[in-house]
């Protein structure tokens, strides 16, 4: 009776620790599998496209670039479609698009072609392309520089609340939303905006062969639609992603019907993707939480 007894609690123990062991192994592929890395369709295709959807930031803006540059290396594929839905973003990582896709330019041919929204920083990174395509009804252009913040003095003094800062210059806590911006720091910011609106004007007249003369009449903001965009020069072809698959095809001189291939974000969650989670859970807790107005932005942004 008593051996029986050893027999069961020696077997209850290994199924657990064998479970135990599953358990772990689960958890370790949940942890190190490629989430958020792409998934390949069309295999055996010849024209690659990169999706740019929505605001442009740091991490949308770098999974862009890593495909910019993976096509490029790819000697199979022979023509690029940055493919441009989005209303532009951060200065500095719209810039990097730009120049990522320069990159993959001298290398091969790169059309873009835009959908419902390409402006400002979307349209920035349009004019690294051998060439433009959009639809008629296309929102673009925007050619401009933001920078905002939040002014929560009136509310903070009806609150009864202040904020007291101690700043090695004058300008060095410039954006404070608990007070309101002084002539000096408009001054400062307003050189900033100029300057990266300088180079966004070049960028534009570079990509379009003009004379910057040419675009400061169009770059003050202003939004058009793709066939507007096309009468003033902006855009070289009023057409669909189907034509900009047809164009990069020609420049590429790819004989026959071009084949698409297209990388996507894995959408699917396995059981590994759960268990794996389990342990980045208690980082969320250990995250500072951000005040969303301390950080003011330089945006090439339609809104």
């Amino acid at each position: 009776m008593a051996k029986k007894r050893e027999v069961i609690v020696i077997v209850i123990i290994a199924v657990f620790f064998m479970a135990a062991i599953g358990f772990m192994g689960m958890m370790f592929v949940g942890v190190f599998s490629q989430q958020g890395e792409f998934n390949l369709t069309g295999l055996g295709g010849n024209v690659g496209v990169v999706e740019v959807n929505g605001v442009i930031d740091e991490p949308s803006g770098r999974k862009v670039i890593k495909l910019l540059d993976k096509w490029t290396d790819n000697n199979s594929i022979k023509a690029v479609i940055i493919h441009i839905n989005s209303p532009g973003g951060g200065v500095a990582i719209s810039q990097e698009i730009y120049n990522a896709i320069n990159r993959t330019s001298e290398q091969k041919p790169v059309v873009a072609s835009m959908a419902s929204v390409a402006a400002s920083g979307g349209y920035y990174i349009a004019c690294g392309a051998d060439r433009i395509v959009a639809n008629p009804g296309t929102i673009t252009g925007s050619i401009g520089v933001i920078f905002e913040f939040y002014n929560l003095q009136g509310l903070m003094q009806k609150v009864g609340v202040s904020m007291e800062t101690v700043k090695s210059g004058e300008l060095k806590d410039v954006g404070s939303f608990a007070r309101k911006m002084t002539k000096k720091e408009e001054l400062m910011l307003r050189s900033v905006v100029m300057d990266t609106y300088e180079q966004f004007v070049e960028v534009v007249a570079k990509g379009r062969g003009k004379n910057v003369e040419d675009i400061y009449p169009l770059a003050d903001g202003s939004i058009y639609t793709g066939l507007q965009a096309y009468n003033l020069g902006l855009v070289d072809t009023i057409g669909d992603f189907n034509e900009a698959v047809n164009i990069a095809a020609n420049l590429a001189h790819i004989e026959g019907k071009p084949k698409i291939v297209r990388q996507s974000e894995r959408k699917k969650i396995s059981i590994f993707d759960l268990i794996g989670n389990i342990s980045k859970i208690s980082k969320v807790f250990n995250q500072n939480i951000e005040y969303p107005f301390t950080k003011p932005q330089l945006l090439y942004l339609y809104q």
